[in-house]
């Protein structure tokens, strides 16, 4: 007579709802994956400068790679490579000669409409309704010269430190561009490298992850790019209809402050109402406010949704929460990295949930 198999007990019931066992279970998993988050944040800080150089080469692949893949149909990669580089080259050097020859020819004229501007504001101080007299501006600046005398030492260190920073970014830069001429060689060959040493069902994940993740991040870069160059256009060329002092340099400062979602752009042209307060007057600083509005509304209404919405399919109240966070954390970087950084993820989830719901598809019925 064949024994028969012990059916497995029941889990002896404690009283707890099954409704509250199930919060408990996504619960800790929860605090598991924060906790892995955390730990993952750490390490990437004890290795800022690495981790800076690491999204620097990818933001700099992503932008040059289509060029090199182009190229590479009539040319060996290397020498695709190499034009590629060559041309980034070229039009960085062109855009800050550019932009020092624009400077250097308007600071003459931009001193003078200075004075004018400093002038006309003494003159509005006197006439306020409490005007101030010389004793008092006499008075505030002995006060701040004081000032720089009893904190020379702390002014002389915060000097020293941003020479010290200066040096890293140098350094964060040459790493960048080192590291990217490898990734746009062979970037793909060092990816499948890598696909190749886990388990045939891990490395097919991990295969889909990372082309999901490249997507979304090479997408993002190409995509903030046009947008920052189309804003700087339109902002220099307005400046300059206008007779703006320093319209190209501050065209270019808009577009890298594209790369900062919503507030950016507008911050750089906060510059430009300053400048025009001060060379033309009040008149003209409110009709660069009326420039900002313009072109916010074509990057909101246009730009975005044209260029960014494929790339980019995040809420705009998480970007924004997302741009707030990565200020918190790590400064001006953090701002420009976070949405792409975020985009990443949600590109990594969203593939690896589609390839867990195809398995629960196909997955034969017992």
């Amino acid at each position: 007579m064949p024994s028969r198999t012990p059916s497995p007990r029941p889990p002896a019931d404690d009283g707890t709802p099954r409704w509250l066992r199930t919060q408990a279970g996504y619960a800790w998993r929860f605090l598991v994956i924060v906790a892995a988050v955390l730990v993952l944040a750490r390490a990437v800080a004890m290795v800022q400068l690495v981790a800076i150089a690491m999204f620097l080469a990818a933001v700099i692949t992503a932008v040059l790679r289509p060029l090199v893949n182009f190229l590479s149909k009539v040319l060996p990669r290397w020498l695709s490579t190499l034009i590629g580089f060559l041309v980034a080259l070229a039009t960085l050097t062109g855009i800050v000669t550019f932009v020092t020859v624009s400077v250097s020819n308007q600071i003459p004229s931009l001193t003078e409409a200075l004075i004018n501007g400093i002038n006309e504001i003494d003159s509005l101080i006197k006439s306020a309704p409490r005007p101030i007299n010389e004793i008092d501006i006499t008075h505030t600046g002995s006060a701040i010269q004081d000032w720089l005398s009893d904190n020379s030492g702390v002014v002389v260190s915060q000097v020293i430190s941003r020479l010290g920073t200066l040096t890293e970014s140098l350094t964060a830069l040459v790493l960048a561009l080192f590291c990217s001429i490898f990734f746009i060689k062979s970037g793909s060959g060092m990816f499948q490298w890598l696909v190749d040493q886990f388990h045939p069902e891990s490395a097919r994940r991990l295969s889909a992850a990372g082309h999901a993740a490249w997507r979304a991040v090479s997408g993002y870069t190409r995509g903030i790019v046009l947008v920052g160059a189309t804003n700087g256009i339109f902002a220099g060329a307005g400046l300059a209809i206008m007779g703006i002092p320093l319209a190209a340099p501050i065209g270019v400062l808009v577009a890298i402050g594209t790369f900062i979602p919503y507030v950016g752009s507008a911050i750089a042209l906060s510059v430009a109402i300053v400048v025009a307060l001060a060379a033309k007057g009040v008149w003209w600083a409110l009709a660069v406010i009326g420039m900002i509005v313009v072109i916010g509304q074509i990057e909101g209404h246009l730009l975005q949704p044209l260029i960014m919405s494929r790339q980019v399919k995040l809420h705009p109240v998480v970007v924004a929460v997302s741009v707030v966070a990565g200020t918190l954390v790590a400064g001006i970087i953090g701002a420009i990295a976070a949405v792409p950084l975020v985009s990443m993820a949600w590109a990594v989830f969203a593939k690896l949930r589609s390839l867990d719901l195809a398995e629960l598809e196909i997955a034969p019925e017992e």
